[in-house]
């Protein structure tokens, strides 16, 4: 019973907008109007700027961090990796914006960097210089996803870890279909402050 209710905890912190929140409350922007209209920290720097946009992003990792410590000190029965796993259906399909959320990146940083703080570095460094190199966020979010994989599948990592880190990445790369089909067709956003 207690692991449900942590689960449940983990889907309504997933499920806290907060590029909704922050763009209406200090932009005065429903950033569902704006950009790609998705409510993930992408869209939050292009649509409300730098700043905006850096909130959004560490209330987003926040969100996939918070929900890894409730599940570990919570009292789950089961790995707290798949009790956070309902914070990124949380941010996905989140409860307080007509299920219509992001696309699960930055909360799945936040899971991994109170994971394993070595494991994220190491990913935040591939992000990057991928950046650097396509300019494309989309891409070099699923290029860490792919990563995350192989060093997790490949490392010291127990099995419930590799099948979560491989549930994170098939989410991401998921919901990342739409992008990949512009950057076929090369209509895909590249960011203009690197």
């Amino acid at each position: 019973m207690n692991n449900i209710i942590l689960m449940i905890v983990a889907y309504l912190l997933g499920s806290f907008p907060s590029a909704l929140v922050i763009g209406k409350t200090f932009y005065q922007k429903d950033i569902r109007n704006y950009g790609s209209g998705n409510l993930g920290s992408t869209n939050a720097f292009r649509v409300l700027g730098k700043k905006g946009g850096a909130v959004v992003f560490i209330l987003d990792i926040l969100k996939g961090g918070l929900a890894l410590l409730i599940a570990t000190y919570g009292g789950a029965t089961i790995s707290p990796l798949i009790i956070a796993v309902f914070a990124l259906i949380g941010h996905i399909y989140p409860i307080f914006a007509n299920f219509k959320g992001g696309k699960a990146v930055a909360t799945s940083a936040g899971i991994i960097l109170f994971y394993s703080p070595v494991l994220f570095a190491i990913l935040f460094i591939i992000f990057v210089i991928t950046l650097k190199i396509w300019k494309m966020v989309s891409l070099s979010s699923t290029i860490i996803s792919i990563a995350a994989v192989f060093i997790v599948w490949f490392g010291n990592y127990d099995l419930t870890a590799q099948i979560m880190f491989s549930i994170f990445a098939a989410l991401i790369i998921i919901k990342h279909i739409p992008n990949y089909k512009r950057i076929l067709n090369g209509t895909e956003n590249k960011v203009s402050f690197l």
